[in-house]
């Protein structure tokens, strides 16, 4: 069996990562999600940023291969976002109407308390609270804002990395598994032959009616058919190959998922082919548990991009 190597490449079509940012009295939050998909669909929510959308789209589509990624981001505006503009028209009729007051109050003999600036301030319309406008520096909140999509996208791929290498790892176990079955079949087919060599005699002597062993050329001739219809060394060999195309798949960097699919459908086509011409149970045995471990494989394949 030869040492695995197991790849950091593989990745997987499953994966979260979720990043939070501020810019200016904006914040925002950015998650990715990613499932199974025979191609990459790509689901998008994200806010009215100029030139945001085809970034984001343009990054995910060359960092990753296949799958279902939804991809959001929430943007809000905090209370800081808001600023404060003295109204000087406001501000010089708040203190008209002061002065007015304290007139009228000192010939009625009225004494008012100090008025301060603060009091002043609060009277209507003097402070405005205006949002603080985003035309100018819209150009960089939106930088900003793809600045974390892409730090959100090295976590998300880095996430489908982690369980990529625990897919490859669990895989890896099961070509091995295969190669030692595959290994084991040949032994089998070693011991098919000499118990149907044995058969086959015993059937010719009850055919022929003797107690003597029949012809020996005879006996070859039917050996030698037998062997054509039950031969299974091209399945063997082609399972040998196939162990060997679907390790190399495992240490090969970027999207292997489809290539390792059609490859579990060739190992399947020879398990079939292998119990179909067995002709023995310790055969048949083997070539039922290369089925099973085929099996279990391919449902793994079926995560990875």
């Amino acid at each position: 069996m030869k040492d695995r190597v197991l790849a950091e490449t593989v990745l997987s079509m499953t994966g979260f990562a979720s990043v939070e940012g501020g810019y200016e009295g904006w914040t925002w939050t950015v998650e990715m999600r990613g499932v199974n998909g025979r191609t990459l669909d790509l689901r998008l929510r994200l806010p009215d940023l100029d030139g945001l959308e085809p970034k984001v789209r343009k990054a995910l589509q060359t960092r990753l291969g296949r799958g279902n990624v939804s991809v959001l981001v929430k943007l809000q505006q905090s209370d800081t976002a808001a600023t404060t503009v003295l109204n000087p028209q406001a501000l010089d009729a708040a203190l008209t109407h002061l002065q007015a007051i304290q007139f009228k109050a000192a010939q009625a003999g009225v004494d008012l308390a100090p008025t301060s600036a603060s009091d002043v301030a609060s009277m209507r319309n003097v402070i405005e609270i205006t949002d603080r406008d985003t035309e100018d520096n819209s150009a960089e909140l939106t930088r900003i804002v793809y600045e974390t999509v892409e730090t959100c996208l090295n976590l998300f791929v880095a996430d489908r990395a982690r369980e990529g290498s625990a897919l490859a790892a669990v895989m890896g176990e099961q070509v091995d598994r295969i190669e030692t079955l595959t290994q084991n079949a040949l032994g089998a087919v070693g011991d098919r032959e000499t118990a149907q060599k044995v058969a086959l005699t015993r059937s010719l002597e009850r055919l022929l009616g003797v107690t003597d062993v029949p012809d020996e050329d005879r006996l070859r001739h039917e050996l030698a058919l037998i062997a054509v219809k039950t031969d299974v060394t091209e399945e063997l060999d082609r399972l040998d190959a196939h162990v060997a195309a679907a390790r190399d798949l495992l240490q090969t960097k970027g999207p292997v998922g489809r290539k390792l699919d059609f490859l579990m459908q060739e190992f399947n086509r020879e398990a079939n082919t292998l119990c179909s011409k067995a002709q023995s149970a310790a055969l048949t045995a083997i070539g039922l548990d290369l089925k099973t471990v085929i099996e279990q494989m391919r449902e793994q394949v079926q995560n990875i991009e």
